[in-house]
């Protein structure tokens, strides 16, 4: 694949390098903690929720198929629930207007 030079042939080159000049020199909260609560949260507690159901309905559930069914729904209830404090707090304590 040939190799794309954009910038030396730029007519603007200028004003983008100044552009990502001024974005490094930025200064700004980090957003790792809200991609973290907004992303990897949900995630880990609805793995971790279809891990808990999955053993807690292997005693009781008859079959696999309802056995994976119930612990599917109960994951996706425990992660939207999830979900919904986050956002609870969020507006609650944050500064997202």
């Amino acid at each position: 694949m040939r190799e794309q030079k954009f910038c030396p042939d730029c007519n603007q080159k200028q004003n983008c390098q100044e552009l990502y000049r001024q974005l490094g020199k930025a200064k700004c909260p980090s957003v790792v903690s809200k991609v973290v609560f907004a992303f990897l949260l949900p995630l880990i507690v609805f793995i971790a929720s279809l891990a808990a159901c999955e053993k807690i309905l292997s005693k009781t559930a008859d079959t696999k198929q309802l056995q994976t069914i119930f612990s599917l729904l109960a994951a996706t209830a425990v992660t939207f629930a999830c979900i919904l404090t986050i956002k609870a707090i969020n507006k609650r304590f944050g500064k997202n207007k």
